[in-house]
Parts: C-alpha cells; sequence; structure tokens
C-alpha cells in the first residue's frame, strides 16, 4: 500500500475507535471488534435487544463475511476490558446496551 492509502487508512482507523470510545468502550479497540466479542459471548450472534449492534454487524457482514468475529484480536482482549467504561467485569463487548 502506498504512503496515502496507509494514510487514509489510518484516519479510518482512528476514527473507528473513537466511535467505539464514544460508545464507553476501550479507546484501543474498533467498533467491530467490539461487535466481534458481543458475537461470541451469545454464541456467534448479536441479541435482537441489540438494535444498533445488529444492524452495523449486518451491514459490516455485506463488506466482509464474518469481519467482525475475525476483528477480534485474541491478545488484547483483557487489556480492553480493563479499560472499557462498560465492559469491565465481564468479557461481554457492552453489557449497557441490554
Amino acid at each position: 500500500m502506498n504512503k496515502i492509502g496507509r494514510y487514509f487508512l489510518n484516519i479510518a482507523l482512528g476514527v473507528d475507535q473513537l466511535g467505539n470510545t464514544l460508545w464507553g468502550g476501550s479507546p484501543d479497540e474498533t467498533i467491530s471488534s467490539r461487535l466481534g466479542r458481543i458475537k461470541n459471548a451469545n454464541g456467534g450472534k448479536i441479541p435482537w435487544s441489540r438494535p444498533w449492534p445488529l444492524v452495523m454487524d449486518w451491514f459490516l457482514d455485506k463488506l466482509q463475511k464474518d469481519h467482525c468475529r475475525l476483528a477480534v484480536e485474541r491478545d488484547e482482549v483483557e487489556q480492553i476490558r480493563t479499560e472499557s467504561i462498560f465492559d469491565g467485569t465481564a468479557d461481554t463487548g457492552g453489557t449497557h446496551d441490554r
């Protein structure tokens, strides 16, 4: 990837992480990764009680099959749990949305 492409990819990643932070999550996690953790904690599905995550997951799945589950960075899950305002005690990916 050239420098210009990488620059815009970095901007997009920063915006994605900012969105997750505004949603109460870790500043080092993307929305996709958080949705992937929600899916992993709920048997591979996002509960109907979470309409916005459900819509976002559906949309991202159209861009890349199983995008959110692939976005979870296994080595950072523990750090994310400690940095997240709402997910700090359980690896559920956002208990405040229920």
